[in-house]
């Protein structure tokens, strides 16, 4: 479906002016408003093909104006802006119905590829409301805003308000269990138990019993009835974490409870209904450990109905520092320490750090450092293994820096006083050989190579031509 008309709301006059601009290009009219009211006279008398709305504005608040749209116009595609970058607000725009997301300053890029995602989807976003009832538990305790948070804030948005079984991926440290926990607080069943289980960590003769529950005289020791976590989750949500780890048998056991939704005691002969919300995890490669036949393939695709990939902390690194802060606070409160923040060259140290340990190796690094810290300012020195672990890699082997010295010695090189366009052709320089090697390593496939860059494909098509990039014969 092609966007025709689109109707621009922000209160500032600039944004509204650079919109208005980029949709022009695409051959869309704009119409714009300043304010909520103006934006709900416009939508009484006019058609529109997609609406990008602010979230903060004097007269209302840009999500109660979703509401209304999502309401009165629910097949009205509706993306969402904002200068605050928070967790809360790009879930709850999501969970309210956005079609996407965007933070000031954004791309155009970014905002024509959502753009071509519109066009190009045949289904409509109509994702029901929370009652006002049952407004959801925030989780504070998720510290990130960088892009590749955003894409999970969205994505846990999404799914929130649904039953669907969600599979989180990720390192371990990378914080799966805050996030199902967030998805279940935004849930309708927020105010049920969550039940949090680590199957790795119970032993495997123990498991069932712990899941399941037992009757009296099931085995030695059982000497009265004991429910498990699955009828104390009823109503609610059940986290399995670690569930890679769960031997076969009981997995077969765990696919009867997401097909039938009732489980059997150890001992029991009855079935006993359970109205529970799944949500798994795992830092193994599932798909690995169902070609190894360690894990049921039928159960992979029940559990696998929305996979959620959570980025390693070295994926994020400019969340590092609201991230040291938060941990510095935590450590002022538990150990009654004074440390009022972090120097600037400790906060280079911790962010070029690899963290293969993810953030609880962050937050244990943070909260040793705090209590044993002599001043009130963490400096390199606070830091000895991180010092020690640099020196041996030869200080800093981090992409980022590597590009930075290349950078350095590239530049050194020209005259760049005499250059006005050194953004673009920086910029330029590295999109090609990124691109490129993507594209050897998909064998010329564009798709593929799309969903690797995180752009979309006309995207794609565009910068090859533009960068004058060679593909082999074959690629798509």
């Amino acid at each position: 479906m092609k966007i025709k008309r689109a109707l621009i709301v922000d209160d500032e006059e600039s944004i509204r002016w650079v919109l208005s601009r980029a949709f022009k290009r695409r051959s869309i009219k704009s119409d714009l408003a300043a304010d909520g009211g103006s934006a709900r006279v416009m939508l009484k008398r006019h058609h529109y093909d997609l609406a990008i709305v602010d979230i903060k504005m004097d007269d209302i608040c840009g999500l109660d104006l979703l509401d209304e749209i999502r309401s009165e116009h629910p097949e009205l595609p509706v993306i969402m802006m904002t200068a605050e970058s928070s967790m809360e607000n790009a879930v709850e725009a999501m969970k309210r119905g956005a079609f996407d997301y965007i933070t000031k300053p954004f791309d155009i890029e970014a905002l024509n590829d959502i753009v071509d995602k519109i066009e190009l989807s045949n289904k409509k976003v109509a994702q029901q409301q929370l009652p006002d009832d049952n407004k959801p538990i925030r989780d504070k305790a998720i510290i990130g805003n960088s892009p590749p948070m955003q894409r999970v804030y969205k994505l846990l948005g999404r799914v929130a308000t649904s039953d669907i079984t969600v599979l989180i991926t990720g390192e371990s440290g990378t914080g799966k269990e805050l996030i199902a926990r967030a998805i279940h607080n935004n849930s309708k069943r927020a105010q049920q138990p969550f039940v949090a289980f680590n199957c790795a960590a119970i032993p495997r003769d123990l498991l069932e019993s712990e899941l399941f529950g037992f009757e009296k005289g099931a085995f030695t020791g059982a000497t009265e009835r004991k429910t498990g976590k699955f009828e104390q989750a009823d109503h609610g949500t059940i986290f399995l974490d670690e569930i890679g780890d769960m031997s076969l048998d009981l997995q077969t056991k765990i696919l009867r409870v997401l097909q039938e939704k009732e489980i059997t005691r150890t001992g029991g002969n009855q079935s006993i209904p359970v109205d529970v919300r799944i949500i798994a995890a795992t830092n193994r490669n599932l798909e690995q450990c169902v070609a190894d036949n360690t894990f049921r393939e039928d159960l992979y695709y029940r559990l696998n109905v929305l996979p959620l990939a959570l980025p390693p902390l070295r994926e994020r690194r400019d969340d590092i520092p609201p991230l040291v802060e938060y941990f510095i606070g935590r450590a002022n409160s538990e150990f009654s320490s004074r440390i009022t923040h972090c120097s600037n060259d400790a906060m280079r140290l911790l962010q070029h750090h690899h963290w293969p340990g993810n953030i609880r190796e962050l937050e244990n690094t943070i909260l040793r450092a705090c209590l044993l810290s002599q001043g009130q300012m963490l400096q390199p020195d606070d830091f000895p293994q991180l010092q020690q672990d640099n020196n041996q890699t030869g200080d800093d082997d981090s992409l980022e820096t590597l590009i930075e010295n290349k950078l350095r010695k590239s530049l050194a090189q020209k005259d760049i006083i005499e250059v006005n366009d050194l953004y673009e052709m920086v910029l330029h320089q590295m999109e090609r050989p990124l691109i490129r090697i993507i594209l050897e390593r998909t064998r010329g496939n564009q798709v593929k190579a799309a969903a690797i860059l995180g752009i979309n494909r006309n995207t794609l098509r565009k910068k090859i031509a533009v960068l004058g990039i060679k593909i082999s014969r074959g690629s798509n």
